[in-house]
This record gives C-alpha cells, structure tokens and sequence, in this order.
C-alpha cells in the first residue's frame, strides 16, 4: 500500500516539519533543536507522541473534557512506538558532533481512520523532519512493522490483520540494509519465521529511506555547522594511558572483583589519574580530564574481549552466571518466585483477582490504538537500593513502564485466554547488574507456575551483547564478539543490548537497543542463536526448580464460582439499587459480576469469604426457596406499610414486602390507599400472577377479586336493538 511523505505546507517554523499518511491516518512530526549547546553531557533529546481525541472523531472524557497528562501507551509509544523505547533508540543516529545541543520531537496526530496505526508513520516522520531539517544527522532510517498472517509476512498490516497476527514485529532500518532498532512480540513463534520476518522487514525499510532520500534531494536540504564539543584531547588521553592504563588493566582482569568492589577501584584509579592530568594540564576543562579517563577505560576493557577473549569476570563470551531460582517465597501469597543470575537479584509474585480488576482502556485509547481491556499486567520496580543508590520513591518512570512492558509481553503469549482472573505479576529488582528486564520475565514465569497458571511453556530471557572494532576511515565493523547473559558494565561499555525471551520452542519478545549507526542482519541472526542456545541452558535450571505449573492453586488464594438465577429471582438477589450485591462486598469482600441474563460470577478472595457469602445468598434467598406459590391462586396478604403509591403487603412471614399498586388495589381510582380505609396489620385477600418476566418483580392484585358492576344485555322485541344496564318493559323479553 502507498505511504506519503510530504512536507512544507504544515508547521513551517519548526527546523524540520513531515506528514506522514497510510490510508486516512496521518500523523505530522516536528523536530526543533537549539543552536546554541547545551552544558549537560547526555544526548539531550525528548521525544513526545501524544494521541489526540479529534484525530479520532472523539471527545475526551476527563472532567475537563481535554487532553490532559500522558497515558501509558503514549509514554511507550514515545520510547518505541509499541510497549519500548523505540523512537529513542532508533533516532540516536545522530553524528558524534551533534551530541550536546537539545534536540526535541513532537509527533502529532492529525487523524485516524482505525485501520492503520499510527505509530509506524511516527517513526518514520521522525526520520523524514530530521532528514529535511538542518540539524546534523546521519539517517534516513525506516521503519515497518511485520505481521505473520497465516504462515505469510505481511508489511504494515492492518488492525484486522493484527488482530490474527502471530507475529508483531517493528524494524528500524538504516541504508545498505543496516538494522537499528528491533523490537517484537511474538506468539511463541519458531527461530527461522522470526528470522525470515527480520530479513523482510530490512528490505521493506529501504523503500522509506530511498522516499525519504529523494524528498531531502528534491529540497536541496543543507545541514548546519556545529561545533564539536567535549572531545579528549589526544595528548591528554595518551598521557592518561600512560598514568593509568595498566591499573585499569589489572582490575578488569581480576575475576575476584564484584559489581561495588571493582567500581570502587576504577573510580580510586580515576580519581589519582585525575590529579596527575590536571598536573601536567594546568589549563584542561575538567570534562576533558574526566572523558580523557573514560576513553582509556573503556578502550581497555573492549580490546580484553576483542584481542584476549576475557571478560571482567572470568566467564568466555557464551558463559552464562551462576543462575539459583526459589519458588513458594511466602505462602500467603498466590504464587511467588526469587529469581538470581549473577549480582541480579529479582523477587517475583503473582496475584489473583476478579476479572472486573482487569484494566480498562480508556475510549481515546481504544479509538487511537485498538487497545482493549486485558486481564495480565506485569508491573516492574527498580528501586533505588537495587544498585547501592538514594533517591526518590516516586511513581512510575519510563524506564520501569518500558522494562514492564517488555517483560510482560514476553510472558503474555504463554497465558490461557480463559483464565477465570485477572493476572499481576510484579517485579521487584532487589540487586542490579544488568538485564533485569530478562530476570524479571524468567522469575515471572516461575511464580506464575508457583501460583498454579496452567501456563502452557516456561519462558526465560536473556540479553546478548556486542563490541565492534570499526574502520576509523569508514566505519564499517571489521571485527566484532558477542557476548551471551551481559554484565552492567559490559552493557555500559558495548555496542548493544540485545533482549530475547521465549520458550524452548520459540520466541515471545525481543527488544534490540543500538549505540551503532546500524549493525548487518548478519551480526542479528548470529545474536537471535547464541540467544536461543542460552535461554534453551537458562530454561533447563529452571526447569529443576519448577518444572511445570503447579495442578492446583493455593488453598489461601481466590475462588471464583458461577450461580443461575432465574428472572424471578433477579429483584431477590440484587436487591432494590443493587443493595444485596453491595453489602455482599462490603461484609466479605466478595463481588459479584453480572455474565448473562440469568448467570452470575461470584469472585471471592479466600475460600473462607466463599462460605460466607453462600451463606449470605441462602439467607437473602431463603423465601424463595421454602415457599412455591401457585399461579392464579388467592392468598392471605397482610398489609406491612402505607405508601402513596400503593401498599407494601407480605404473603407468608419471612417474606420481603412486595408493593400492591393502587392501580390494583380497588376497581375504583385512587389517589391514596387511605381512601379504602386500609391500616398497616390489616388482611386483605389477593390473587398471585406470577413474576414479571422482565425484572422478576411479583405481580399480586386485590381489585380482581372484587365483584365488577354487572352488564346485562337485553334483547328488544325488534330484535334490532338492544339496551345495555337499562330498564326493560313487563312485556318484553329478556335474555341476560
């Protein structure tokens, strides 16, 4: 199908402006930076995907009827279009000279026509407004999703497509058939499909890019000059070389180190390697003294794995960490896991609740995205503590959203979609030395079978890392070596950070993070086997702690039941105003959810709060069941209460009153029952008609029993006429 690209005739202030159009979505990006450098020494860029109700012909529902804070979904989206940090990771192709300036992309949605999502047209907006600005960049990339609909790829598939989709695959790609950014969630999909869909997906991206490039040529695009900033002067990163490069050296190679004791001594040598530059470099800014340092560092700690195959802590590049699991942590809790690989360290549990506890999309959402309701969630925590730090205790940040959003996708596909709860699982990081995300997918899936969730495979996770050796006169990669389970400081000082989770048959998730202006297929296929080797060694020691789902859940979790009740009984059971169903929760903490016409779900926390509301529903029940009244037949009812409306009458004594309408009461009409001259106490006799069908109410009347006016038909001698409740001669004849 035909994708637009265009630009200027929308936002034209802005350094870069592109609308991007598939069918009728469209989505315009803005990319804006600051000309003057910023003092920070981060990449300072912040993109922004927001989703807005009139692109899809709504009104938001808020208070304000506005949009107001970012959801979940934008947030992901923002870091990858799709549960990650994809639009992050993909525009860091930014050139080395253009790290410092502030740099800010704004993704706007014009409209949506719900087939098409617009978070693919995001990214690649964001590449056409970086291309056709002025700021420094080395793109195009492009991007497209790939679907697997029914054994075959599909390129950018519709919302109905993805709906039977195995395959939900996002990939970044740069020119020559360069790969930047993956990111998937996969239905348990084997090796050589994922594979193949990779390969199709790089194909497919350079379609965008050639677009893209010939849009640029066509407006004769030209890049601003910037200032280099913060690089190490040359004699000053040799002089520390000489200072402090075989200390470092004798530190990485020490395999006793740990995380906090081998940090403690780089930043000991760094400390005393400073004094001496700033020594012999009275006139140096303290960046270049500092980055002097870190080239050194990190140069010897790459070339060790490159030139001597070591890695800082004594395992070869495929050597996995010492992995110990523990299951049924505290048994109070429905299912619980503790999950160690190395120094990370993550606890794991499982909660059970009613399916009404499930998450609920907003309409904005669901109208934009296609999101609906799920009833599995995995919530990720990264305190502080987890890496020997302070700070704020706060909410949510990207960063625990996105390694969530990962680990829960990984886990997602091996879930039974009829489970009768609604799932959290959270995950806590106790202690943090890299792919916490990872631990958290494989301690997810230990308390999941700990909990008794007829999971259909165990999941494990693992993270597969890179260092390059490149060409210094045209960068291409000359030599490279992965690395399988990464350490922090490995992901610190590498190339990327290649996530992979899945079964012993396939794979569920992936997320591919690049600090490489793009890496060959070739490099990517290597990474997904040496993955799949290691999650295949992850899932075997799990395997001797748990190795399936436990038959029964836990005697201390949930109870979920399933009650019929009649349309006679509906009024009955929930009570004037839903008032039964209400004091049922608030008495046992039982809530009742409404399935179909005349059947009811009854979630219930323990088993002890089960027997109480059983014992609940008999009692609020119990004169339905004791006494069968008999259609059409008259009964004894005694009046309890005197309304305007009519009166409250019961039939037998334990009873629930039931309303007489003064519309049944008399054949006259009455304004009052107090015209009839009825007391509270009083007998009347009433005839039984049943139930209203609709809502089960009992329909009783008093007038039907009263002796109606009587109508005589009399016939006259003309046997042409005759007079109705009229007087009638001696000498005619009558017949009644």
């Amino acid at each position: 199908r035909k994708m637009e690209l265009s630009s200027g005739k929308l936002a034209r202030f802005a350094d870069g402006s592109a609308v991007v159009q598939l069918g009728d979505t469209a989505v315009m990006v803005t990319a804006v930076s600051k000309t003057k450098p910023s003092p920070s020494q981060f990449m300072p860029l912040v993109v922004d995907y927001r989703q807005k109700a009139a692109a899809a012909g709504r009104i938001p529902t808020n208070y304000l009827r506005r949009e107001l804070g970012s959801t979940d979904k934008e947030i992901l989206t923002s870091r990858v279009i799709e549960f990650e940090y994809f639009f992050f990771s993909s525009l860091l192709y930014f050139s080395d000279v253009f790290i410092f300036y502030d740099t800010q992309i704004l993704c706007n949605l014009l409209a949506v026509d719900g087939v098409n999502d617009p978070d693919i047209l995001a990214i690649n907006g964001a590449s056409a407004a970086l291309a056709l600005s002025d700021i420094p960049w080395n793109g195009p990339i492009g991007a497209v999703r790939v679907g697997l609909v029914d054994g075959e790829t599909v390129i950018n598939p519709t919302r109905k497509q993805m709906s039977s989709s195995a395959l939900n695959l996002v990939v970044a790609g740069a020119p020559q058939s360069q790969v930047v950014m993956l990111e998937a969630t996969a239905e348990n999909i084997l090796q050589q499909d994922f594979c193949h869909a990779i390969k199709v997906g790089v194909k497919h991206s350079q379609q965008i890019i050639q677009g893209i490039q010939q849009l640029v040529k066509e407006r004769g695009v030209v890049k601003r000059t910037v200032q280099k900033l913060f690089i190490a002067p040359e004699e000053i990163v040799e002089y520390a070389k000489k200072v402090a490069s075989d200390k470092i050296y004798a530190v990485f190679t020490d395999y006793s180190h740990d995380k906090i004791s081998r940090d403690e001594a780089i930043n000991k040598i760094r400390l005393e390697t400073e004094e001496h530059l700033k020594e012999k470099f009275p006139e140096a800014e303290p960046y270049e003294i500092m980055e002097s340092f870190n080239v050194v560092s990190k140069d010897i700690f790459r070339n060790l794995i490159l030139n001597e195959y070591r890695r800082c802590d004594g395992r070869d590049l495929t050597s996995l960490r010492d992995i110990k699991c523990e299951v049924n942590m505290f048994k109070m809790l429905h299912g619980s896991a503790l999950f160690q690989r190395g120094q990370t360290q993550v606890l794991c549990t499982v909660t059970f609740d009613s399916i009404e506890s499930s998450v609920k999309s907003d309409l904005i959402s669901t109208a934009v995205s296609g999101i609906k309701d799920k009833n599995f969630m995995l919530h990720y925590e990264f305190p502080p503590y987890a890496t020997n730090e302070i700070g704020k205790v706060t909410g949510m940040n990207r960063r625990e959203l996105g390694h969530g959003a990962l680990a829960e996708r990984a886990l997602k596909p091996v879930i039974p979609q009829d489970f009768p709860f609604t799932i959290r699982v959270t995950s806590e990081v106790l202690e943090s030395n890299g792919s916490s995300s990872m631990a958290s997918a494989c301690g997810g899936s230990l308390a999941l079978m700990d909990a008794g969730v007829p999971v259909s495979s165990a999941v494990a996770g693992v993270a597969i890392g890179l260092i390059t050796k490149s060409s210094r006169e045209k960068g291409d990669i000359e030599d490279y070596r992965l690395l399988t389970d990464i350490l922090g400081i490995e992901d610190y000082y590498g190339d990327m950070d290649f996530k992979m989770a899945g079964t012993n048959k396939g794979i569920t998730a992936l997320q591919v993070d690049l600090k490489l202006p793009g890496i060959p297929v070739k490099i990517v296929m290597e990474a997904i086997q040496q993955a799949t080797a290691a999650k295949r060694d992850i899932l075997q020691i799990m395997n001797q702690t748990l190795a399936k789902p436990r038959p029964n859940r836990k005697e201390s979790g949930p109870v979920v039941e399933t009650i019929h009740v009649p349309l006679s009984k509906r009024l009955r059971f929930v009570g004037p105003g839903a008032y039964n169903l209400k004091k049922l929760q608030a008495q046992t903490g039982v809530t009742v959810s409404h399935l179909d016409e005349e059947t009811y779900s009854v979630f219930a926390p323990t088993p002890g709060a089960m027997h109480e509301a059983r014992e609940f529903i008999r009692e609020i029940c119990k004169d339905d069941q004791e006494v069968n009244l008999e259609f059409g037949a008259v009964y004894t009812a005694t009046i309890t209460e005197i309304r305007d409306s009519g009166v409250m009458v019961k039939l037998y004594p334990n009873m629930t009153p039931v309303l007489l309408h003064n519309s049944q009461l008399d054949q006259r009409k009455i304004k009052h029952p107090s015209a009839l001259g009825l007391e509270v106490g009083q007998e009347i006799q009433v005839k039984y008609f049943g139930r209203d069908p609709t809502d089960g109410r009992m329909r009783l009347s008093r007038k039907i029993l009263q002796s109606p006016a009587t109508t005589v038909l009399k016939t006259l001698p003309d046997k042409n006429s005759i007079v109705l409740g009229g007087a009638v001669p001696q000498s005619s004849t009558s017949s009644q």
